[in-house]
C-alpha cells in the first residue's frame, strides 16, 4: 500500500524516530501502524544489543521532589553530544516524572512502568530510544528518599544532583544542604553512620604515615585514631563546616535553623566525580 507522509509524521510523533526509520518500518510492515511501532523496537532492541559492550560514560543526573518523597536518577548514553540534546533531556525527565508519580521504590519498578500513554514499559522504551539515536543508553543510578519533607537539588549542567531528607518541612534550608552535599561529597550522615570497614581503613593509613613521618611503631596507631576526628570533620556531613559561613558546621547551622531539624538521609551521584 502507499505510504503517506501523514502516516510517517503519526508514526514519528508515537515513537520519535527518524522520519526515513519511520518509512522503513512503515513500508516493511504493509502500513499497518502497530507493526511498524514492533519493527522500530526491535530495530532498537537490535542495536542496543550490537551496542552492549560500549561505554555509556556521558549522561544526565536528575533529582526532584515532592513534599516527603524525591528522586534521583542518571541516564547514561556514549558521546556529549547526545547528553547536551535537547530530546535526551526531556526523556531523562520523562523517567524521574514516571518514578515520582509511580512512587517507585526500586529500579526495577520503574522499568516495569508503563511509558506515559505509549504501550511500552519503561525498560522498552530505553531500548526503542538506544535503536532511534544508535547509542547505549542506560541507567546508572536510581535513588529514592522519604522523609518528613525531601528537598532535590541539580547543580548547572545536570552532572551532579543531590536529595536531602528533612524532619521538619524547610524547603531554604534543604537546598542549602543539598548544596552542601553536593559541593563536598560528604561519604556519610555522621559519625555513626560510617562503616567499620572505612573506619578501619583510616586507621590502617594513618598508622603508616604516621611511621613515615618518624613516629615510634607503638604510637602509631594512637595517633592514627587521633587523626580519627579529622576525617570525620571532613568527610561526614553533619560536621562539615557550612560552605555558607565557614565559622559554624551544618549541625550546627541545622541546630540554629531549629533545634528538632535533622537530616535523616542524603544522597547524591556525579557522572565525574
Amino acid at each position: 500500500m502507499s505510504i503517506t507522509a501523514k502516516d510517517v509524521n503519526e508514526l514519528r510523533k508515537k515513537t520519535g524516530a527518524g522520519m526515513m526509520d519511520c518509512k522503513k518500518a512503515l513500508t516493511e510492515s504493509n502500513g499497518d501502524m502497530e507493526k511498524a511501532i514492533d519493527f522500530l523496537r526491535k530495530k532498537g532492541q537490535k542495536i542496543a544489543a550490537k551496542r552492549g559492550d560500549r561505554d555509556a560514560r556521558e549522561g544526565l543526573v536528575i533529582s526532584k521532589s515532592h513534599n516527603e518523597y524525591g528522586y534521583l536518577l542518571c541516564l547514561n548514553c556514549e558521546t556529549d553530544f547526545v547528553a547536551k540534546n535537547d530530546d535526551f533531556g526531556t526523556f531523562a525527565n520523562s523517567l524521574v516524572d514516571i518514578a515520582m508519580k509511580s512512587e517507585s521504590n526500586t529500579l526495577e519498578d520503574l522499568l516495569n512502568q508503563k511509558y506515559e500513554s505509549s504501550q511500552l514499559t519503561v525498560k522498552e522504551k530505553i531500548t526503542e530510544q538506544s535503536g532511534v539515536i544508535g547509542e547505549k543508553i542506560e541507567i546508572s543510578a536510581f535513588e529514592k528518599i522519604t522523609a518528613k519533607k525531601v528537598v532535590a537539588y541539580n547543580h548547572p549542567g545536570n552532572q551532579i544532583a543531590t536529595i536531602v531528607g528533612l524532619t521538619i518541612d524547610e524547603e531554604e534550608v534543604g537546598k542549602q544542604v543539598a548544596m552542601q552535599v553536593a559541593a563536598m561529597n560528604p561519604i556519610a550522615l555522621d559519625q555513626q553512620s560510617v562503616s567499620q570497614d572505612v573506619i578501619d581503613r583510616e586507621i590502617e593509613v594513618g598508622k603508616d604515615l604516621a611511621i613515615q613521618e618518624g613516629k615510634p611503631v607503638e604510637m602509631a596507631e594512637k595517633i592514627a585514631k587521633g587523626r580519627l576526628n579529622k576525617f570525620f570533620k571532613e568527610t561526614t556531613l553533619i560536621n562539615q563546616v557550612f560552605i555558607r559561613d565557614n565559622k559554624k558546621t551544618v549541625g550546627q547551622f541545622l541546630k540554629e535553623t531549629n533545634p528538632d531539624l535533622m537530616v535523616t538521609d542524603f544522597k547524591r551521584y556525579s557522572l565525574s566525580i
